[in-house]
């Protein structure tokens, strides 16, 4: 028998559990990395606009649908869509959303599994164990495979606690841990010196490098991944808010939350790049460009650290365990997305759904690290620079076009009978209809075609 469908205890519970999914390493690994091999502030300028531009609309339009149904995405499309066509159309967005929320999950466990070694590296150079501690930051198959296995099994065994036991109680316990380490470690990098440096570059933006399409499309990329946007997660969590939560008020705050920690992010990441760049360590090629921009805090950080002395080792152990941290509260989501598909679908239980689909996309993981230079950077490419902001359009239309006008006022006047009279009612119904998606496929043609 299916297991009945959970929902949150309260707002603090959901705002903490959406905020936990979409705070993850898209804010604090992809973000700031994105920013620095982006012109920096220009960077950040562009994301700041979108997020809140087409980002948080999107954000909306997943959370209602989401609540309206109170069903998985392939279900909630499949009930909203008026004909056989278009619940045909729905279930194939869905679907597809399930495939890229795991295929993000893939590569997600495997990046999550490096910050877990590189912790337990610093603890073990305390310790006197540089055998040890060099195994663990080395990039070998069987560490990478023995680490992805932990995290995915961390996140499995919160998923199988289900909503208010598993998701929600530790997303409470995880974000306030991860605000604080946070907090720490920005405090201290910006006493370093070098760090002014890295705070120019972040806030003084180049403005003619803020029109380039393809840091256009990276931002909006960041932006929706960021958010976990496009593959149901925000769906599914909208489908498990009960009906007297106001939803503007409940995805604003998340969305605020979100953005202020990759904007926190950042005064972390890229101001300790340029401590280290003070300190001996190259972070520039010959041609200006940023080395390893998708390893960035695998090579330039440790090398960093290990500048620091003594200091630098409890440095790297709170950065990675808030790494770590970050992974684990948006991996829950992720995968929960096929899990509620699978409970609801298939009528099978939870657990078999947690194990079976947790050991699926284990398995997939295990693949990529085989063909690693092959599969790595395409799977991050195909799922967040293309497939999400294209699944988030969908989503935008169904919301905009799909889900009838009245039937979307009802949804609304749950939480907040006079919405009629507020400023979201007057601009999101036809932003999100129109701006929305015009803007997102502007952007995807300009990338293609120049």
């Amino acid at each position: 028998m299916a297991s009945a469908r959970g929902e949150f205890s309260s707002r603090l519970g959901f705002v903490l559990a959406a905020a936990g999914s979409a705070v993850g390493l898209g804010n604090i690994w992809n973000f700031p990395t994105q920013a620095a091999s982006n012109g920096g502030a220009a960077f950040l300028l562009v994301y700041l606009v979108l997020a809140f531009t087409l980002a948080y609309p999107a954000l909306m339009a997943e959370l209602i649908i989401g609540r309206h149904a109170h069903a998985n995405a392939v279900q909630a499309l499949q009930r909203i869509s008026p004909n056989a066509p278009v619940r045909m159309f729905g279930r194939t967005a869905g679907l597809i959303g399930l495939a890229v929320a795991s295929l993000i999950l893939s590569f997600y466990g495997i990046v999550a599994g490096w910050m877990i070694a590189f912790c337990i590296s610093s603890f073990a150079s305390v310790l006197g164990l540089e055998s040890v501690s060099a195994w663990l930051v080395s990039f070998g198959f069987a560490r990478n495979v023995i680490f992805m296995l932990l995290f995915m099994g961390l996140t499995i065994a919160i998923i199988s606690r289900g909503v208010q036991d598993g998701i929600e109680r530790w997303s409470a316990r995880l974000m306030p841990m991860l605000i604080l380490t946070l907090v720490l470690l920005v405090i201290y990098v910006l006493t370093l010196d070098g760090a002014s440096e890295g705070l120019k570059v972040y806030l003084l933006p180049d403005f003619h490098r803020a029109l380039s399409p393809d840091l256009i499309l990276r931002a909006m990329g960041s932006s929706f991944f960021s958010l976990s946007l496009g593959v149901g997660t925000m769906l599914i969590y909208g489908s498990y808010i009960d009906d007297s939560q106001n939803l503007p008020l409940v995805g604003g705050m998340v969305t605020l939350v979100d953005i202020s920690i990759a904007v926190l992010a950042g005064f972390l990441v890229l101001p300790a790049m340029y401590v280290a760049l003070h300190n001996g360590v190259e972070i520039f090629g010959p041609g200006g460009e940023l080395l390893s921009e998708d390893t960035l805090v695998f090579s330039v950080l440790p090398e960093l650290f290990t500048t620091m002395g003594p200091t630098g080792v409890l440095v790297s152990i709170l950065f990675f365990f808030l790494m770590t941290i970050a992974a684990l509260t948006s991996s829950i989501s992720m995968l929960e997305v096929p899990v509620a598909y699978c409970i609801e679908e298939h009528n099978v239980s939870r657990k078999t759904g947690v194990y079976a689909i947790g050991g699926a996309i284990a398995a997939f993981s295990t693949v990529i690290l085989l063909n690693f230079d092959t599969l790595f950077g395409f799977v991050i490419s195909l799922t967040t620079r293309y497939s999400e902001p294209l699944l988030g359009f969908v989503f935008c239309v169904y919301a905009g076009w799909i889900l009838h006008r009245d039937k979307l006022l009802q949804e609304l006047r749950k939480g907040n009978p006079g919405i009629e009279q507020g400023l979201f009612w007057k601009i999101w119904p036809w932003w999100v209809r129109v701006v929305c998606p015009t803007v997102i496929l502007a952007i995807f043609a300009q990338s293609i075609w120049g």
